[in-house]
C-alpha cells in the first residue's frame, strides 16, 4: 500500500488511487490517542496479509457509506464516530439501507452487497459528533469536524491540525461530479457545500477517492470548478432533453444523465430518478419546465 506522511497524518492510499469501491483512509497520530478516518477495503486487504494498522484509539466516519465504513470492523476495540445525522446508519443494515432508500429488487441485492463485499457491521453504541466539534489526539494534535452535507445529511470534512490537512471524503474532486443520489442526499445542500468551500484555506486537500491529496490552491481551485460545473452540465442536459418533447421520470431515468447508458451498475435506476427528480423539482419551482400532462414535463 502506497503512504504518504505529512506531519502527524500519514494518508493510505487505496487501490487504482482509491476508485470505487476502494478509498484513501488518513491515520491521524497525536501524543496520547490515533485515529483513523474513513478505513477503506484497503485496510482489509493489508489486514489479510499481515499488516494490519495498529493502536487506533479511534475511528472517525465522514459519512454513512459502504465504502468509508468497510474496514470499520477491524478495529472492534477502538470508538467509533459518525455525525449524529448519519449515525443510525451504523445501529443496524435496516438503518443503513434506508440511507440508500432502494427498492425491490435492488434493496435484498444490495442488502448482500454491504454484508459480503463491505463487510458491515452493526455499532449501536457509536459515538456522534457535530459541525465544529474537535477530537484532541495530545501534542498539539487536533481534528475538528466541519459539517459538509448533501452527499448524505451527516457528511463531514475533517481539518486536521497543526498540519492543515483538510480531509474532503466524498468531495472528491473527480470528473464523475457530485452525487446525490441516495434518499439521504441533497441537491441543493451539496451545492451549498460547494460555495462555501472556497472560504476554506488550508495548505493540504485530502479527497478518498481519485486525487487523493493536493497541496497547491490553484490546482485545487480547478478541480473544484470541474467538479461543481457537473450539477451545471447535468441540469443543462436534462433541458435539452425535455425541449425535444414531453418526458416523463422513467424516460428521464433510461436517457441516463448521471451514468452513462452503457454503465452496469445495479442501482443506476433509483440512483438516477433521486438525482434528476430533484433537478426537474427545482426546474419546476422556477418555471423553467412545466407539467403537461401528470407525470410528464417540457421544458419552457
Amino acid at each position: 500500500m502506497n503512504e504518504r506522511a505529512i506531519g502527524s497524518v500519514t494518508v493510505l492510499f487505496g487501490e487504482r488511487g482509491g476508485k470505487y469501491p476502494h478509498g484513501n483512509s488518513l491515520l491521524v497520530r497525536g501524543a496520547d490517542a490515533t485515529a483513523l478516518i474513513d478505513p477503506s477495503l484497503a485496510l482489509v486487504e493489508r489486514h489479510a496479509i499481515g499488516r494490519p494498522v495498529a493502536g487506533v484509539d479511534l475511528v472517525l466516519n465522514s459519512h454513512c457509506h459502504e465504502d468509508h465504513i468497510a474496514g470499520n470492523h477491524l478495529f472492534p476495540d477502538a470508538t467509533w464516530h459518525m455525525h449524529e445525522a448519519d449515525q443510525p446508519g451504523l445501529c443496524s443494515l435496516d438503518a443503513m439501507l434506508a440511507i440508500y432508500g432502494y427498492s425491490e429488487p435492488v434493496h435484498s441485492l444490495f442488502r448482500k452487497i454491504l454484508v459480503d463485499d463491505f463487510h458491515y457491521t452493526p455499532r449501536p453504541e457509536t459515538s456522534t459528533f457535530v459541525d465544529a466539534d474537535v477530537f484532541d489526539l495530545g501534542g498539539g494534535v487536533r481534528i475538528r469536524v466541519v459539517h459538509a452535507p448533501g452527499h448524505t445529511r451527516g457528511h463531514s470534512f475533517f481539518w486536521i491540525e497543526p498540519d492543515d490537512v483538510l480531509y474532503l471524503g466524498d468531495v472528491d474532486l473527480s470528473s464523475f461530479g457530485p452525487y446525490y443520489g441516495d434518499a439521504w442526499s441533497s441537491l441543493v445542500d451539496f451545492e451549498r457545500t460547494l460555495a462555501a468551500l472556497p472560504t476554506l484555506a488550508p495548505r493540504h486537500w485530502a479527497t478518498f477517492h481519485h486525487v487523493g491529496v493536493l497541496d497547491d490552491r490553484s490546482a485545487f481551485d480547478v478541480r473544484l470548478a470541474r467538479f461543481r460545473a457537473v450539477i451545471a452540465d447535468r441540469e443543462a442536459r436534462l433541458l435539452a432533453f425535455l425541449r425535444e418533447a414531453p418526458h416523463d421520470l422513467a424516460e428521464i431515468v433510461a436517457h441516463r444523465f448521471v451514468y452513462r447508458p452503457e454503465d452496469r451498475i445495479p442501482y443506476a435506476d433509483p440512483v438516477e430518478a433521486r438525482s434528476m427528480g430533484q433537478h426537474v423539482e427545482r426546474l419546476l419551482a422556477s418555471g423553467r419546465v412545466r407539467e403537461v400532462a401528470p407525470g410528464r414535463f417540457l421544458a419552457i
